[in-house]
């Protein structure tokens, strides 16, 4: 039965909003609005309510509930994770409440997924009505769609910093993401893959023999969210910088590739540092044995977990002789300071390379 009261949200994280949507909508059929782009404004109005010490992603997360709020969402969502996340939920919630704000919270780390009682009490908040059944039919739909996604970016960061027409791939896929938004069924994502697909990989790109491979690595959300890195990545390819990161969704949700991670780390880091520090550290290694012109690291200020594997990536950048960069972004962190060095880290790696 559609819910017709609820307008649900989830905050603004890299490209995956037309996955929740997705779901929330064709599963839960509640509908759903997609937060606004973030921009300076969300990460102002974000740190205005946020303690002074907490890491950057919670204040862009509260920015972008502040702003959906506005655009009236009622019924918020909130996903869990491995560090204080788990605490984000809820104080995030006290904060918006505080703050006069009337709206329904679900927050995933209230959740035991061992029990199918607190997982159907939990999917009520969202829809009190809602099908268990089309949920089920709509979460494989939701996971081709972050895989197509993250295929399509993986191509896009191999590719993006050698091609003819400058902008190309960038106009190509905010077109199909555009499409992604207003998505039916399963049939349709196939179409629009096979479609995209063929235009992604005939954009006219122009490598070199000798390419400058650069790998990035950091924690769960800064290094997914574009905004939340200064796109990095988009500044890295202006450098015609072939560009590599395993971190994203399809690799960590729906291959759930924590334990081979932590196997490949193990030499380095013996126990669980907490969060995905251990994941970054695996794919260091795995960039080092790869023979990567350099390593870059993106976290959030105060993250503990990404603090602790520096000295960690240290011992991997010297075992291996790869230069490892480390970014630490918060809501003060300095546009121009971040090119900058980005400029220096450039002309580093391909003087080696030259070398």
């Amino acid at each position: 039965m559609i819910n017709n009261e609820n307008i649900a949200c989830f905050p603004q994280w890299a490209n995956y909003a037309c996955a929740f949507k997705y779901i929330c909508e064709k599963g839960f059929e509640t509908k759903y609005i997609i937060p606004p782009p973030i921009t300076k404004k969300t990460i102002e109005l974000g740190s205005k309510y946020s303690p002074d010490y907490v890491c950057a992603p919670f204040k862009y997360c509260l920015g972008c509930y502040i702003e959906a709020l506005e655009q009236g969402a009622n019924c918020l969502m909130q996903i869990y994770g491995g560090c204080r996340l788990n605490y984000y939920g809820e104080l995030a919630e006290v904060i918006l409440k505080d703050m006069g704000y009337q709206f329904k919270f679900f927050n995933m780390a209230d959740i035991n997924f061992k029990s199918i009682k607190s997982i159907v009490e939990h999917f009520k908040i969202i829809n009190p009505n809602f099908s268990l059944v089309k949920v089920a039919k709509s979460i494989p739909v939701m996971m081709n769609i972050i895989k197509t996604i993250d295929k399509f970016e993986d191509y896009i960061r191999l590719n993006v910093g050698f091609e003819v027409n400058e902008g190309e791939f960038e106009k190509t896929y905010n077109e199909f993401l555009q499409k992604l938004n207003n998505l039916k069924n399963g049939k349709q994502l196939k179409q629009l893959k096979k479609i995209y697909w063929k235009k992604l990989t005939n954009i006219k790109v122009n490598k070199p023999s000798k390419i400058i491979k650069v790998g990035m690595i950091g924690d769960y959300y800064t290094v997914q969210e574009p905004f939340s890195n200064y796109f990095m990545e988009k500044e890295l390819a202006k450098f015609g910088m072939e560009i590599h990161r395993y971190m994203n969704l399809t690799n960590t949700l729906i291959h759930n590739k924590g334990k081979e991670r932590k196997n490949v780390a193990k030499k380095y880091a013996k126990y669980n540092l907490g969060a995905t520090a251990n994941f970054t550290v695996a794919e260091a290694i795995d960039f080092a044995k790869n023979k990567f012109d350099g390593i870059i690291q993106v976290k959030s200020f105060g993250c503990t977990p990404e603090i602790d594997a520096m000295p960690i990536l240290q011992n991997v950048s010297k075992d291996f002789n790869i230069p490892i960069l480390h970014f630490s972004f918060d809501s003060q962190t300095s546009e121009t300071g971040v090119k900058t060095r980005l400029e220096a880290f450039y002309d580093m790696v391909e003087a080696r390379n030259k070398g």
